[in-house]
C-alpha cells in the first residue's frame, strides 16, 4: 500500500508531487535540491555547499521512515554543468561506504528546478 511521506526535515514540495512514497518497504523520493527546509531559502553558489544541503534533505527524507543512506539501492544525480562532477561527487562519497555504496547514474541537463546546480533523488529499501 502507497504510503506518502512528508517531513519537516527536507523542504516542501514546490509542485503537485510528495516529498517521498513508501511502498512495500521500498522507498522512493522526488528530487532534492538546495532549499534550506528551515528558511525555505535557496543555497545557491557554492556547489559543494549546494550538494552538502541536498544530501541532508535526502538523510531527512530517509530518517523520517527510520532509514540512513545504507538503505539506499539506487541514486539519480541531475547537474546543470559536468565540470561540478570532481566537487559533486566529493561531498556525495561522505555519505556512503565504498563497498556498499549504491547504484547511480550522474546525467548533465539544461536546467533544473529554480535554476540549482545538482538535483538527487534516490531510491531505498527496508
Amino acid at each position: 500500500m502507497k504510503k506518502i511521506i512528508t517531513t519537516k526535515n527536507a523542504p516542501a514540495p514546490i509542485g503537485p508531487y510528495s516529498q517521498a512514497v513508501l511502498n512495500g518497504g521500498m522507498l522512493y523520493t522526488s528530487g532534492q535540491i538546495a532549499i534550506d527546509p528551515k528558511t525555505g531559502a535557496l543555497a545557491l553558489g557554492d556547489i559543494k555547499a549546494e550538494t552538502k544541503l541536498v544530501m541532508e534533505n535526502l538523510k531527512g527524507i530517509l530518517s523520517e521512515v527510520g532509514m540512513t543512506f545504507e538503505n539506499v539501492l539506487k541514486t539519480s544525480i541531475f547537474i546543470s554543468d559536468m565540470e561540478n562532477f570532481s566537487k559533486i561527487n566529493e561531498v556525495y562519497a561522505t555519505y556512503f561506504n565504498e563497498v556498499t555504496a549504491p547504484a547511480r547514474e550522474t546525467v548533465e541537463v539544461a536546467n533544473l528546478p529554480k535554476y540549482v546546480n545538482v538535483e538527487i533523488s534516490l531510491i531505498a529499501s527496508l
